[in-house]
């Protein structure tokens, strides 16, 4: 991840909706699976994790959207009332306790790196992988690639929901 100046801020694509990262995300995964290929009508989607309180909502009307994941549980999309623009996600397993931010949706979107590439067994055969990324077939288990510090945020998250 990319040492940027916090916080980021960013927002939906007719400018209704703002939002700020108060904080370093504490994973930045770039997914392949054939889900977020259909959710986003791309070869891959680039979620920033983040607990939902470093997350702050400054302006415009959201929907959410339920949909399921690939582990059969059901993911919430947080969009923009106004153009639709995806903004950020609720997964099963951190609740509303973690948010998956889509990085397209930040002022800059150079500012966060993916530390992984995953599910890439999926991806088009077009779709690029990020250079100097690992990338995984699957998923991976993040105690093999965090930093601690930021694998100890994770766990905290985890066990707060």
């Amino acid at each position: 991840m990319s040492e940027t100046n916090l916080p980021l801020e960013g927002g939906c694509s007719c400018g209704a909706v703002r939002y700020r990262l108060l904080d370093r995300p504490i994973f930045v995964n770039n997914c392949h699976c054939s889900i977020c290929q259909r959710q986003t009508g791309t070869g891959s989607a680039v979620n920033a994790f983040i607990e939902s309180d470093r997350l702050e909502h400054l302006s415009g009307a959201l929907t959410e959207h339920a949909l399921r994941t690939g582990s059969d549980g059901i993911q919430t999309i947080i969009r923009c009332e106004d153009c639709g623009t995806p903004l950020w996600s609720y997964y099963p397993r951190l609740g509303r306790a973690g948010a998956a931010v889509r990085v397209g949706t930040l002022d800059d979107r150079s500012a966060l790196r993916p530390d992984a590439a995953i599910f890439v067994a999926d991806r088009p055969v077009w779709a690029p992988l990020p250079g100097g990324v690992p990338s995984f077939e699957g998923g991976y288990n993040p105690a093999d690639l965090l930093p601690p510090e930021r694998f100890a945020r994770l766990r905290a998250l985890i066990a707060a929901v």
